[in-house]
This record gives C-alpha cells, sequence and structure tokens, in this order.
C-alpha cells in the first residue's frame, strides 16, 4: 500500500491515485457505455482514450482547481469529449441520456479510489472521496459544455447554409440574374442576399440584378438599410439592380426612413422588372395571338 505523507492535501492525494491506477482506471472505463460504444474499432482505443482522460484529470487536481472546468487540465481532452458526446448525439441519445453516461464513469473510480486508500485515516478518506467526486462532476460538466458548444456550432452552420438554399439566385437570361426572397427578412439574411447577388453579379456577368421582394410581408428599418446597401452595391460591381414587388407597408417603412430611391429602379412585379431589363439589352419581346405572332 502506498505510504500517505503527512499533511497531504485530498486534491494531491487524488492526484497521485489518478497516476497510480491510470491503467486501471482506463480499463475500466473501457467497459462503461460512453467508451465501448463510441470506440468500436478496438478496446486499446478505448483504454487510451480514457488514459488521456484520467492524465487531464490528475492535472486538474494538481493544480487544486477541482471544481474549475476552465482549469488548464481540461483543455487537451475538451476535444475527445466533444467527439464522444456528439458520437452519442448521433446515435439518437439525449443531452440527459449523454450526461447519465457520463456520471457513470465515477463510481469505478471511487471504488478503486477506496481500494487504494484502504489503509489511510477515515477522515483522509472522506476528504479524497469529496474532492474526487467534485472533479469527476467538473469532468462531466466540461463534456457536456464542450457538446452543446459543438452542437450550437453545427446548428449555426447548418442555419446559414439554409439561408443560402433559401436564397437561390437565378439566371433569367444573358447577362440577367434575379433573386426572389419569400418569407421574412432579417439582417442575417439580408447579408447573405448582398453577398449571393453581388456572387452572381461577377460569376454571370450580369448587366442586371433583380431584387424581387413579392414574397416578403414586411422588413424593418436596418432590412431596408441593408436592401438599399445591397442596390448601392451592385452599382459599384458595374450592375444596374432593380428592386421589384415592393408592397405598401414596405413602400411606407422606406418612406418613413427617408431613403432616396431616386436613383433605384423599381417595377411592380418580377415580369415588369425582367421586361424592362430585356428592354435596356435591346430584346424583343413578342407575344403569343391565336393568329400568330405579334410584336410587344
Amino acid at each position: 500500500m502506498p505510504e500517505h505523507e503527512a499533511g497531504g492535501t485530498p486534491t494531491l492525494e487524488v492526484r497521485d491515485f489518478l497516476r497510480r491506477r491510470r491503467e486501471q482506471i482506463a480499463q475500466r472505463w473501457a467497459d462503461e457505455p460512453l467508451f465501448r460504444t463510441v470506440f468500436t474499432v478496438s478496446r486499446d482505443e478505448a483504454v487510451e482514450a480514457g488514459k488521456v482522460i484520467v492524465d487531464a484529470l490528475a492535472q486538474v487536481a494538481d493544480s487544486h482547481r477541482v471544481e474549475d472546468p476552465d482549469a488548464a487540465g481540461f483543455t487537451e481532452v475538451r476535444e475527445q469529449l466533444a467527439r464522444m458526446g456528439a458520437a452519442r448525439s448521433r446515435a439518437g441519445l439525449s443531452a440527459t441520456q449523454v450526461s447519465s453516461e457520463l456520471a457513470a464513469l465515477r463510481p469505478p473510480v471511487e471504488n478503486l479510489l477506496v481500494v487504494d486508500l484502504d489503509q489511510a485515516p477515515p477522515e483522509l478518506l472522506r476528504e479524497c472521496s469529496v474532492a474526487l467526486g467534485v472533479l469527476m462532476g467538473t469532468l462531466r460538466l466540461v463534456a457536456m459544455q464542450t457538446a452543446l458548444s459543438e452542437g450550437q456550432a453545427l446548428i449555426d452552420r447548418q442555419r446559414l447554409q439554409l439561408l443560402e438554399v433559401a436564397t437561390p439566385v437565378i439566371k433569367l437570361w444573358d447577362g440577367i440574374v434575379a433573386v426572389p426572397l419569400i418569407g421574412t427578412l432579417d439582417s442575417a439574411r439580408s447579408q447573405v442576399v448582398m453577398e449571393t447577388l453581388l456572387n452572381a453579379v461577377v460569376d454571370q456577368h450580369a448587366r442586371f440584378a433583380i431584387l424581387d421582394i413579392t414574397g416578403v410581408q414586411t422588413v424593418d428599418s436596418l432590412v431596408a438599410q441593408h436592401l438599399m446597401k445591397t442596390v448601392a452595391a451592385a452599382r459599384l460591381m458595374g450592375a444596374e439592380c432593380v428592386v421589384s414587388g415592393i408592397r405598401p407597408a414596405i413602400a411606407q417603412t422606406i418612406v418613413h426612413l427617408g431613403l432616396d430611391l431616386g436613383t433605384v429602379k423599381t417595377r411592380a412585379s418580377l415580369a415588369d422588372a425582367l421586361g424592362y431589363c430585356l428592354h435596356e439589352l435591346g430584346a424583343n419581346i413578342v407575344n403569343a395571338v391565336p393568329d400568330g405572332a405579334g410584336r410587344r
């Protein structure tokens, strides 16, 4: 049995215990659901992952910051914990279930602590058990925080992708592109609209860009300003921007803001906007009539 230094603090005792029992802890963790279901290729891989986490816990205990999720020792294992949490989430487990699997890592360590300190004074064993419990609780907190952060980052990426999908750029004619907007416009989506439209102007060598907001019910003042900036930016890129489908409520918002539309081409509908652009390009529009083709 190891000898315990007189006056040694419980956290340092826990540190020494973790280092002594590193292999055994990792072996027991490898049989727990969290490790067993994440590291399915090789049990040795699960054991090695467990050792890395034990080393991190020992480093935290050495710093006497067992209750601090921002302790330096946790830095090295955050990415690994995030991968493990994400793997269990992809398997269909809820955050509560993942938390329960993390909590299941604590009993094997506590049981080993009792065996390791069986010759220690009862008071020291109690204090070490408390310190270890706090340390394992903090590990659980770090893992959940990391998993939630990764989940939020994934949601943000998917949200941006949805915004891009919901903001298609359509090539209507050689030199004419259009962005038909449907739904609610906010600042984030307005920014995506601007970037998407300007990229299309460059890629398609467009001379005209139609911004159709027929499907937009209303916009706030900030979004209206974004739309005006989009028009100005398109002009700087060498394209004339035509805004079509402005509803009465949106028109009132623009007027109340005092925005100058004197240099902006507006049309009542997308068809009217397309007709204007084609006319400016010198194209003739012909309507089919029962007796043949008639020129318009």
